[in-house]
Parts: structure tokens; C-alpha cells; sequence
């Protein structure tokens, strides 16, 4: 292991662009798995449940890995790792192939969880350590690599798989041996990088009590909090912790105190309550990463009705394109403006986006379409500039830590709370559209047989209340309603066509995520102005942190 200073500017280069192709094959895979839901559910004769299950498991273990390798990385190894996690994306695509029943399958995909995992583990600590003066702008570029490998899969997709065969598993499953290739050319460039860097925080001698203290007990309730959430609802206990009758939102309030208590029990242990800022952070991760990721995911399915399901896949592959291609350009903006500033700027692109998406028709949504898509462009990677700028003693720790709550909380908040907000607004539409309907499926609690698993149909209800972490809203099953009451094909079009504008209402709901932030960066900004201006934070030898006074 060598000091910065010691790697020559070749060296870097192997090191960055090493990183850049390893997120790149996550992306590639990840897009991969989200076209191809339907065709696991045919296939392998299992519900779209079960296909949830199976795609949950190439995402969970990335942020529980990142937060619990983050204690290991230093001590392991960057180059260790980095094989490691090849080792494992490699094995989880040919897995994938050759999966001959679910289980198989389930295991593919979190060994895809666990090496992304690893890679992001890795290769954010290794970017700021390489590039200690320039954290927010090379971790942007760092991170162009993800759309990069969205964009990558989704034409290779779009453009190469065979129509007649898009829809079946084994006319598709082909396209993973494509997955193999950043996968084995980001392997190649990590066997002919011989020399990394020390971690910032170990070459300035911070000890790992000290890094834990940036942390510190804020951060391990945070921690601790969502990653039993997780946790808990992967092994199957949410009805045990459910059954200790603490009203609906037992789970909630269950992982709330073990988390009051691990980070009681951690700060007392490292001495230190943690950063508020840092904790601060990590809160406004909850809606950032719902306004990018939540909301990218959701957006093909709110947009289709709209554009067709062939266009709002390409929206996809066109904003990713946008927020590749401008991370490439980060530094730019950061010439003149601090990464706070930066989030603002970009918070407001979202909200002017999101809301206009909500609004407009015809070709405008595109124009609307891009500004949503300018606006989520700088989110994660200049949050982790700023952490990694702010936080240099909290080394790999912090670092990845912020980047897991996102992770972590998109999955326990993000995409429930946009899930409700639609299911509330099409529940909304079909009782003003038919009211004597609907009142009597209520009240007659008409049921459907639900044979998407053929070997336990069950009977369900058309009307079902549901509960967010305390607010109440009412589901309607659309097609079985429709077929409840009888409702004539000119009735189903007119409905139809009410449900169409709701998908556009969602969006402006989800429009206040992103408002929530700008007000939480203005506030930071605004702090930051009151210490005298925004400066990084630089270590010395001795582990002290200075201002670095050249920054902006």
C-alpha cells in the first residue's frame, strides 16, 4: 500500500477507470434484472411475488455489505476486495444462466448484491483517497459509471434481443453472458494495477476508534435501525415482530428502540454522540434517494399509459444518458458553486421537473422529462463528495454509510410511499368516477380469485385499506373492479382514461421529496456561510482536521 503522493498520475488512471468499469457491470446487470421480471414469473412458474423476492436479493445485501465491509476494507485491501467482488459478479451471471429453478435463481442474485456491495465499498474510498483535492468532482465522474451501465444494457436490450423472443426467459437469458464483459475487463484492469493508496483516514493515523467517533452513536441508531428493518423483513420475521402489539406500526417502533439502543450502547463504547451534520445527512438521504431512485423506477410504469411501454423504456435509457454524460461535466458547476450549493441547484431542477411531468402532454413531456432528468443528475455522487470532503476521519465508514441509507431506506420508504400515493389517486379516481359502485364493493366486500400462483389460488378483496407507517389509504384492484360491476367497454375506456391522469398526479406528489431537500439544503448552505464559507476538511499526518483554505 502507498501514499498518494506516491502513485504516479498512469497509476491513478488504471485505478479510476478500474472502479468506473466495476459499477459500470452492476448497472449493466441491474437493468438487465428490472426488463426481465414477466419472464422469471412465466419461466419458473412462480408468482410476481416471488420474482420481488428474487429481485430484492440482488439489491438488499448491496447496502447491509457496503456498511459491514466498510469495517474490513482497510484491513483487507482494496485489491482483495476488488477480486473478491469480481469473483462474485462472475459467478452470480453464470448462475443466472443455468438456474434450474428458483432457488438457484435466489442465490444468483445475491451473490450480484453482495459483489456490488464490495464494489461500492470499495471504490469510493479509493476515489477519494486518489484524488484527496478534487473529492466531489472525480466521484461525480466516478459515478457516471452507473447510468453508463444503464444506458449500456438497455440498448444492447432495446436494440439486440429479438422482439418475438423479448418476452420469454430462454430467448433472453443469453444477454447476461453480455453482462461477463465489464465484468472480466474491470477483473483484467485490477490484476495490472499494482500499486493503491493508503486510506486517507489510516495514512493520517486515525485509529479506528477515532473513525467511529465521526459516526458515533447517531449514526449507529441510523444504521441500526433500518438495517434491522431490512434484516427482519428478509428472514421472514415481520409477523413475529408485527404480534407484539404495538399498534400498525409495531415494526417500526420495534427497530426504532434497538436502534435507540445499539447507538446508545456504540456511542457510549467510542465515546462520541457523532456528527450532527453527518446524521443530518444521512436523514435527507431518506428523500433524496426516493426522488432518484424511487421515482426513476417508477417513472416507465407512471409514464406508460402516456407514451407507450416501447417510449417509456427509452426515457429510461434517455435519462440515464443525461445524468452520464453531465457527471462527466461535474466539475464545471463546481467551479463556481460548493457541493451544497450544487444539491440546491439541482433540487430545484427536480422539483420544476417533476412538476411540469404532472402537467404536460404530448412532446412537452419530454422537454419535462429532461429537466426531472438534469435534476437527479448530481444527487448521490456530490452527497458523497460532500461527506468524503467533511468527514475525512470517518474514512470508508462514513463514506459508505451515507450511500447505504439511501439504499436501505428506498426499499423501507421510497418505493412503498410512491406505491401508496398512486394507489390513493386511482382509488380516488374509480369512487368519483362510478361512487355507486364502488360504495357497494365496499360495503358487500366483493372478492376475485387470485391465480397468479396456479398451485394457491387464493380469494382476495377488490376493496383492501392499507396503512404507510400511520396514514390509512384504500387500494383498488382496477380490472377486477371493472369486472365486478359490469362495466361496460365505454365505461372501462372512460376509466382508463381517468386513471392515465392520475399516473401524471402521482409525479406532483412526488415533487415534494425533492422540495423537502432544497429547504434542507439551503439550511446547510446557510450554515456553512456562518463558519465562514464552505471549506473541505484535509487531514495532516498528525490526524487533525484543517480547513483547506484554497477551497470554495
Amino acid at each position: 500500500m502507498n501514499s498518494s503522493s506516491q502513485l504516479s498520475e498512469a497509476d491513478k488512471q488504471k485505478l479510476f477507470w478500474a472502479s468506473f468499469l466495476a459499477l459500470t457491470a452492476a448497472g449493466v446487470g441491474f437493468v438487465f434484472r428490472v426488463m426481465i421480471p414477466t419472464m422469471w414469473s412465466d419461466h419458473f412458474q412462480i408468482t410476481l411475488a416471488d420474482v420481488g423476492v428474487l429481485t430484492g436479493a440482488a439489491l438488499w445485501p448491496i447496502a447491509v455489505t457496503m456498511i459491514l465491509f466498510s469495517l474490513l476494507v482497510d484491513k483487507i485491501g482494496y485489491k482483495t476486495s476488488m477480486f473478491f467482488a469480481f469473483a462474485l459478479q462472475a459467478f452470480s451471471v453464470v448462475l443466472t444462466i443455468f438456474a434450474p429453478d428458483k432457488n438457484i435463481l435466489w442465490w444468483a442474485c445475491f451473490c450480484a448484491g453482495l459483489g456490488h456491495g464490495v464494489v461500492e465499498a470499495v471504490i469510493n474510498p479509493l476515489c477519494a483517497s486518489i484524488y484527496r483535492h478534487d473529492k466531489s468532482k472525480m466521484l461525480n465522474i466516478l459515478h457516471a459509471s452507473w447510468p453508463a451501465g444503464i444506458v449500456l444494457g438497455g440498448l444492447f436490450y432495446l436494440l439486440l434481443v429479438d422482439p418475438s423472443q423479448a418476452n420469454t426467459w430462454a430467448g433472453t437469458k443469453w444477454v447476461f453472458w453480455f453482462m461477463l464483459v465489464p465484468v472480466i475487463a474491470y477483473g483484467a484492469m485490477f490484476l495490472m494495477c499494482h500499486k493503491f493508496p493508503v486510506d486517507e483516514r489510516v495514512e493520517a493515523n486515525v485509529s479506528m476508534r477515532e473513525m467511529l467517533k465521526e459516526f458515533g452513536g447517531l449514526g449507529i441508531f441510523l444504521a441500526s435501525t433500518f438495517l434491522v428493518y431490512e434484516l427482519t423483513s428478509q428472514l421472514g420475521l415481520n409477523d413475529l415482530v408485527n404480534s407484539i402489539g404495538l399498534g400498525d406500526n409495531s415494526k417500526l417502533i420495534v427497530c426504532l428502540g434497538l436502534g435507540a439502543l445499539c447507538g446508545f450502547i456504540g456511542g457510549f463504547a467510542v465515546g462520541s454522540p457523532g456528527k450532527i451534520l453527518f446524521f443530518v445527512l444521512c436523514l435527507i438521504m431518506i428523500p433524496l434517494a426516493t426522488a432518484e431512485l424511487a421515482t426513476d423506477a417508477w417513472i416507465q410504469t407512471l409514464l406508460q399509459p402516456l407514451l407507450g411501454s416501447t417510449k417509456a423504456a427509452w426515457a429510461i435509457v434517455l435519462s440515464a444518458g443525461i445524468m452520464m454524460t453531465l457527471r462527466f461535466f461535474a466539475g464545471v458547476p463546481l467551479k463556481v458553486m460548493s457541493p451544497p450549493m450544487l444539491l440546491l441547484v439541482s433540487s430545484i431542477f427536480s422539483i420544476v421537473g417533476l412538476y411540469a411531468l404532472s402537467s404536460v402532454a404530448g412532446m412537452l413531456l419530454w422537454g419535462a422529462f429532461v429537466l426531472y432528468a438534469i435534476g437527479q443528475t448530481f444527487y448521490w455522487p456530490t452527497m458523497l463528495g460532500l461527506v468524503s470532503e467533511q468527514f475525512p476521519k470517518g474514512g470508508a465508514m462514513t463514506l459508505n454509510t451515507v450511500s447505504a441509507m439511501g439504499l436501505l431506506t428506498v426499499g423501507i420508504f421510497g418505493f412503498p410511499f410512491l406505491g401508496a400515493v398512486q394507489d390513493h389517486y386511482k382509488t380516488d379516481a374509480v369512487k368519483t368516477e362510478f361512487p355507486t359502485q364502488f360504495e357497494m364493493v365496499k360495503s358487500e366486500d366483493l372478492k376475485f380469485m387470485d391465480t397468479s400462483n396456479p398451485e394457491d389460488p387464493k380469494e382476495e378483496p377488490i376493496y383492501t385499506e392499507n396503512n404507510f407507517f400511520g396514514v390509512r389509504y384504500a387500494t383498488v384492484n382496477v380490472p377486477e373492479f371493472s369486472k365486478g360491476v359490469d362495466l361496460d367497454p365505454e365505461q372501462v375506456k372512460t376509466l382508463d382514461g381517468t386513471l392515465t391522469s392520475t399516473s401524471q398526479d402521482s409525479l406532483k406528489v412526488a415533487a415534494t421529496l425533492p422540495a423537502v431537500m432544497a429547504v434542507a439544503f439551503l439550511l446547510i448552505i446557510i450554515y456553512f456561510q456562518l463558519q465562514g464559507g464552505y471549506k473541505p476538511v484535509v487531514l495532516t499526518p498528525e490526524g487533525n482536521g484543517d480547513e483547506d483554505s484554497s477551497a470554495s
